[in-house]
């Protein structure tokens, strides 16, 4: 495992990367309150058939944390995932991203549509389409935000991982939870806070007229429990050209987290039909 901190438009950006140059390569953006951590089961489950790259976001992990919400949008943040993948000489990838990072990967394909080859996105949307709805959650993620600066890590992970989004997850094993938590955990008061502001679903701009333009295979992956995103995903499913929706049965928002190895497999078959498309 290769581990660096890459400058970037004024920022270092944390990467780590497994295997050979000569392998596809698979590149994964995390969720909110995650990091480069989210992905090592996962990474160790492709070792030696693919390039796998993982991201810390801005303000999470070991990235960055700028004090300007700002310098959080979701503008600056494709923009420094172009020059960062540019750096890397990544011109040909997979792109797979979860919840928060689903939202950046679509938005970064749609921007930067050349290296992408194709999409994963799990539990993951466009944004929110209703203008008043948008301004809803903006104001419910800056009250959020304020609740971290006020509160702490600490506290916040405690409210955080009791919310209903993550129910499900309280039947995995101590040792997973726990791993969940130490992450959470790890993360940085303004990264976070400023994440909400800069980059919260209320914030971006929505995508969901730009989905029909997106002409590459995407695979919609969502967990049966989590009713929200399951909706999302087959609502996306009538604008996307080339999309496949999977839901995955007792599983709720982080299919990575509670089916890991079938996470793993989907993952597999998709680039391998990709590929076997492209020959």
């Amino acid at each position: 495992m290769n581990e660096k901190i890459i400058q970037v438009r004024g920022q270092g950006i944390h990467v780590r990367s497994s295997g050979s140059n000569s392998l596809p390569v698979i590149v994964f953006l995390h969720g909110f309150t995650g990091s480069t951590a989210t992905w090592l089961g996962l990474v160790d489950m492709l070792e030696g058939e693919y390039k796998t790259v993982t991201v810390d976001l801005t303000g999470h992990g070991k990235t960055t944390v700028p004090n300007e919400p700002s310098r959080y949008s979701m503008a600056e943040q494709i923009t420094d995932l172009e020059a960062l993948f540019d750096k890397l000489q990544l011109t040909s990838f997979t792109l797979v991203g979860y919840s928060m990072g689903g939202r950046i990967a679509l938005a970064y394909t749609y921007r930067y549509p050349t290296r992408v080859t194709s999409l994963i996105l799990e539990s993951s949307s466009p944004g929110i389409k209703d203008e008043s709805e948008r301004l809803e959650r903006q104001i419910a993620d800056n009250k959020l935000s304020d609740r971290i600066r006020r509160e702490g890590i600490p506290l916040f992970v405690e409210f955080w991982e009791n919310i209903a989004l993550f129910n499900s997850q309280k039947r995995l094993s101590a040792e997973v939870q726990s791993a969940v938590r130490e992450e959470r955990l790890s993360q940085n008061v303004t990264g976070l806070a400023n994440s909400l502001i800069g980059i919260g679903t209320g914030t971006q701009p929505s995508y969901w007229d730009k989905l029909q333009t997106i002409n590459i295979p995407i695979l919609l992956i969502t967990g049966e429990i989590d009713t929200k995103f399951v909706n999302i995903a087959q609502e996306m499913m009538k604008y996307l050209p080339l999309a496949k929706h999977r839901t995955i049965k007792d599983t709720g928002h982080a299919i990575h987290v509670e089916k890991p190895t079938l996470f793993a497999t989907m993952v597999k078959e998709h680039v391998t039909q990709v590929l076997n498309l492209r020959r």
